[in-house]
C-alpha cells in the first residue's frame, strides 16, 4: 500500500469517527449551544471544535504519516506543512444551517494527492446519509443513524453516479446561504431556470447522486469546504473546474489567505 492509498481498515476508522462527530454535533444542538463569530465573519460553535477533535484523533490513528489541514485549527493559525498528500477536514460545513435548525450540515474529510481530491467522505448527521467516493473505485451512499450505531455497520451501500442531462431541461443546485448575483447571472446566461437549493457540501452530493446537473459557485469558499464533495463527485463521474475551464486544484497554501478557493463550476456530466 502506498502512503496515499487507504485500506479498508483505515476507511472504517474514519467512518466510525464521522458517526462519532455526528453524535457530538447533534448533542450540542440539542443542548442549545451558543455560537461565536470568527474573524472572517462566519459562525463557529462548540460542535465545530468537538467534532474536529474527534476527526483529528481518528486521522492520527489511521494515517499518522499524512498531514491534516482542518478548518478550526487552520483558522487559529495551526497549519501543518503539506507535501504530495494531505487531508482537508471540515468538521461542520453549513454552520448557519445548523444554527437555524435545518438539516443541511455535514461532516467532511477529503484526501488530496498532487493537488487533486482522490478520496472523500461526507456525513449528514441530521438525516443519517453517508457518502464516500474514491478515484477509480466509484462512489456510494448509505443511511446510518449515528445515535443508533457507534460503529459503521454492515448497512447497504448503494452505488451512485451522475446522470446524463437533458440539455433543454437542466437542473442547477445553488447555495442556500451564499447565492450571489454572479451565480444568478450565470444561470440566466445558460438558460437554466430550474434550481434546487441546498446547504453545505450536499450540493456536490446532489450532483453525484444524479439529482441535479450543475453547481455554479462564484462566491468564496475554502478548500476544506469543497474537497470531500469534489472527490465524491469525481468518483461518481462528475468534475469541478475553475470559472475559466481550467483544473480546480488544491494546496493553495502560499496565498494571502491560505486555502482560499476561487469560483468554480461543478458538473455532473459536463457535455
Amino acid at each position: 500500500m502506498s502512503e496515499v492509498e487507504l485500506d479498508e481498515a483505515q476507511k472504517q476508522i474514519l467512518r466510525n469517527a464521522m458517526l462519532a462527530a455526528g453524535r457530538v454535533i447533534l448533542a450540542v444542538r440539542a443542548d442549545g449551544g451558543d455560537h461565536t463569530i470568527k474573524g472572517d465573519g462566519s459562525p463557529v460553535t462548540l460542535a465545530d471544535t468537538r467534532a474536529e477533535a474527534i476527526l483529528l484523533e481518528a486521522l492520527k490513528e489511521a494515517v499518522p504519516n499524512i498531514p491534516v489541514v482542518a478548518e478550526e485549527a487552520a483558522e487559529a493559525g495551526n497549519i501543518p506543512k503539506t507535501a504530495e498528500a494531505f487531508f482537508l477536514v471540515d468538521p461542520l460545513d453549513g454552520t448557519k444551517e445548523f444554527i437555524r435548525g435545518g438539516t443541511d450540515f455535514t461532516v467532511n474529510i477529503g484526501l488530496i494527492k498532487n493537488g487533486v481530491p482522490v478520496f472523500g467522505q461526507i456525513y449528514v448527521p441530521a438525516t443519517g446519509r453517508f457518502y464516500e467516493g474514491e478515484t477509480g473505485q466509484g462512489a456510494w451512499a448509505a443511511d446510518i443513524d449515528c445515535n443508533r450505531y457507534d460503529i459503521f455497520a454492515d448497512t447497504e451501500k448503494t452505488p451512485i453516479s451522475v446522470r446524463h442531462p437533458d440539455p433543454l431541461s437542466l437542473m442547477a443546485v445553488a447555495s442556500r446561504s451564499h447565492r450571489s448575483d454572479e451565480t444568478n447571472a450565470w444561470l440566466a446566461d445558460h438558460n437554466i431556470n430550474d434550481t434546487v437549493s441546498a446547504g453545505s457540501s450536499l450540493k456536490f452530493c446532489l450532483l453525484a447522486e444524479g439529482k441535479a446537473d450543475v453547481y455554479p459557485r462564484h462566491g468564496p469558499t475554502m478548500e476544506w469546504d469543497t474537497a470531500a464533495g469534489h472527490a465524491i463527485l469525481s468518483a461518481a463521474g462528475g468534475c469541478v473546474e475553475n470559472l475559466d475551464g481550467t483544473a480546480f486544484l488544491y494546496g493553495k497554501a502560499d496565498q494571502d489567505r491560505p486555502y482560499l478557493n476561487p469560483g468554480f463550476i461543478a458538473y455532473g456530466t459536463k457535455a
